[in-house]
């Protein structure tokens, strides 16, 4: 028998609940059935409509989301666990708008406490805002079922979590890369006064999102940009891609939409496509590559493949000598495994936590499972990325899962790929979120990395991989401060060589003097083009026999740490600062302190990433720009400077014309990229142990 039921919408005075019913536990199924008259939220007239369940404050389901229809069918089925009937299920419907914030439809209560158990009702719910009673905002169909369950049913729960999770870890192994270039864009709809637009791309494939320059006024933007999404999926699924008009200080206009199903399209192959976007709002030519690749993966401690001796000797061959030109994005790869970890902080009232780990490289992220009311876990756990860059960094979060809240930051610690010590089982004291100073807790990890050095060098002077996530800029008093000094030193370093030319000018020291004026007649007159690599190679040369006698070379890491690691006092003043109003007035002009506070980091890291270069802060890339000016001297000192200027200037003007669709780069910069600033040299740095963390002594607790 089914009975027809109608929803409550809103709680209010006017909406007596019914009986409390006694607590139990109850599986709860709804069909989520269709949508009537639903609300008006994008400008063709239509919506994209989906809909999410939330009980208890925590959601509990979202359907799929259908396009342009105020009428939808979903015949989507989801069961729930209820420990009580007292909460009622909260249901709200929002417009699906891709890069911009999901537009409210309306919402509805549904309250358990009503439903006649052990029966299928259909429930028809009148959609409100509750900001707006009077609107009608349409209706949902459902069909529930409310039944009492016991102990098996926990039990049966209990294995489909395990489902549920097993699927999890499943769909954050991915079996591809799919490569990207954004060429241009042709006859884009004009959306300024001035009859042009400013447009930019987003894309988005999964939950991986890529976000383009933006190019002023044009409707044919020339972009040349290139960027990789993985393939988490066999058939690939859909690239989502839309246009976008920068208008500042309004909300971004939107130019249109265009969609790729991946699953056409060939591997290994390059694919030239000109898509167009839909209503006719111009069109995008894409250069588009699927890869197939080893996935990354993982495993229980027990199974570990660079232990097998067949298996290594496979993956060392596959990353050879002799393979050095094959596959160029294929670097190497890194094996981690999360052992266990102590002393963590305590996130609950009960005094423990229930941490999880987080593994992240470049933009592939790994969990491990979750070990419930324990501050010295135990995970056991094998991780295995593939490495396109080897100067990446791997960073290892600790969290603490929470059923009714995002998971709270319990630790976190910076790995570089080239300071890994390959079967170094090793205790990493864990810090806070700004990678400046400790925070409480001990964890264990053994890593393993194999790569290709050609390779890895090849890969150092191409543009580096963007995170498709990062934290939006935010104006700090602080930061701000911290870049000023950065640069200010960088600068004073250029003004004191300077103090100290002029000195040998001015004759205060004669012996100086004498030898500068001697050193300069000896340059001028035999100077050649080939010498000025030559002296960065003795500069090089210089700081290797230093650092190997033991002697400092002067990285300034001090000054760095001094500005990282702020007194709390200080934090407070900025604190103080905010009470009194003066990020208030920082707002307004917000921009342009974003602007200026990312110009001086940028210039500032650039000037310590020159110094740490040759003062071998990664000695991998002190040798690359070695062996680099090196083959720049000869090449100067055999080949007169106007051949080398010709072959220059040859290839500029006919790299397009014989690649119409190459993607310029700065092969100086991009290698001054992979080496770090100050500030990350700092946030690298491991922090002291306690004697009593010694991995080795807590061998009998995490097993080999």
């Amino acid at each position: 028998m089914r009975r027809a039921v109608r929803g409550i919408n809103i709680a209010g005075p006017g909406n007596a609940k019914p009986p409390v019913a006694s607590a139990g536990m109850y599986q709860l199924d709804i069909v989520l059935k269709k949508g009537h008259n639903l609300a008006i939220r994008d400008r063709g007239g239509t919506s994209d409509p989906y809909v999410k369940f939330k009980m208890s404050g925590k959601e509990v389901f979202r359907s799929k989301t259908i396009h342009k229809n105020l009428n939808p069918i979903w015949e989507e089925k989801v069961s729930l666990l209820v420990d009580t009937l007292r909460e009622p299920l909260y249901v709200k419907v929002f417009d699906y708008d891709f890069g911009l914030q999901d537009d409210f439809m309306g919402s509805a209560y549904l309250y358990l406490e009503s439903l006649e158990q052990k029966r299928t009702l259909d429930v028809t719910l009148d959609l409100r805002d509750p900001r707006y009673t009077d609107h009608n905002l349409g209706t949902l169909d459902l069909a529930v079922t409310l039944t009492p369950k016991g102990e098996e049913f926990r039990e049966a729960q209990q294995q489909q979590q395990n489902v549920r999770l097993a699927e999890h870890r499943k769909s954050q192994l991915w079996r591809g890369i799919v490569s990207i270039s954004l060429i241009e864009g042709r006859n884009f709809t004009a959306m300024d006064t001035n009859g042009l637009s400013d447009p930019y791309v987003k894309f988005r494939l999964d939950h991986q999102k890529y976000k383009s320059k933006t190019m002023p006024k044009t409707l044919n933007p020339q972009w040349r940009e290139q960027f990789d999404f993985h393939l988490y999926e066999e058939n690939g699924g859909v690239l989502e891609i839309t246009v976008w008009d920068k208008d500042a200080g309004k909300r971004d206009d939107f130019i249109g939409r265009s969609t790729l199903q991946l699953s056409g399209l060939s591997k290994e192959q390059t694919h030239k496509l000109e898509l167009p976007l839909e209503e006719d709002k111009g069109t995008l030519v894409l250069l588009v590559t699927l890869t197939a690749s080893a996935a990354v993966s993982i495993a229980d401690l027990s199974v570990n493949s660079l232990d097998d001796p067949t298996e290594r000797q496979q993956i060392l061959r596959r990353y050879s000598f002799l393979r050095s030109f094959r596959h160029l994005k294929d670097v190497g790869t890194v094996q981690v495994k999360v052992i266990g970890a102590e002393g963590l902080m305590a996130a609950d009232v009960t005094g423990k936590s229930d941490p999880f780990c987080v593994l992240e490289l470049s933009n592939d992220r790994l969990q491990t499972h979750t070990v419930y009311k324990n501050l010295s876990p135990e995970w056991n756990k094998v991780f295995t990325f593939n490495v396109s860059d080897i100067h990446a960094v791997l960073e290892v979060s600790v969290y603490d899962e929470d059923r009714d809240r995002s998971a709270d930051f319990l630790g976190k610690v910076a790995i570089p790929l080239l300071r890994i010590q390959n079967g170094e089982r090793k205790a990493y004291a864990l810090k806070n979120k700004e990678l400046t100073g400790p925070t409480k807790g001990v964890i264990f990890l053994e890593t393993d990395v194999i790569f290709n050095t050609i390779k890895a060098g090849l890969r150092t002077l191409v543009p580096i991989e963007q995170k498709y996530i990062e934290d939006e800029p935010k104006v700090s008093k602080q930061l701000l401060q911290q870049n000023f000094n950065r640069l200010k030193r960088c600068i004073l370093v250029l003004i004191n060589v300077g103090y100290y030319a002029n000195s040998c000018l001015e004759w205060e020291s004669p012996q100086r003097s004498i030898s500068a004026f001697l050193l300069f007649l000896l340059v001028v007159w035999n100077f050649e083009l080939y010498m000025i690599p030559l002296s960065l190679l003795f500069l090089l040369a210089w700081n290797y026999f230093l650092i190997a006698s033991g002697k400092d070379t002067g990285l300034g890491d001090v000054q760095a740490l001094e500005d990282l690691f702020q007194d709390e006092d200080e934090e407070e003043d900025d604190k103080d600062s905010e009470r009194k109003g003066f990020m208030n007035k920082l707002y307004a002009i917000q921009d342009v302190c974003i602007s200026v506070q990312s110009a001086l980091d940028e210039v500032a890291s650039y000037g310590e990433r020159i110094k740490n270069t040759f003062n071998w802060t990664v000695p991998f890339l002190s040798w690359l720009a070695i062996t680099a000016l090196f083959v720049g001297t000869l090449v100067i000192y055999f080949i007169p400077l106007r051949y080398i200027v010709l072959v220059w200037g040859v290839n500029k003007f006919t790299k397009k014309l014989r690649d119409p669709y190459t993607i310029d780069n700065n092969e100086l910069l991009d290698f001054l990229s992979r080496v770090p600033s100050d500030v990350q040299v700092v946030q690298y740095q491991e922090l002291k142990l306690d004697p009593g963390s010694s991995p080795n002594k807590r061998k009998k607790n995490y097993p080999g």
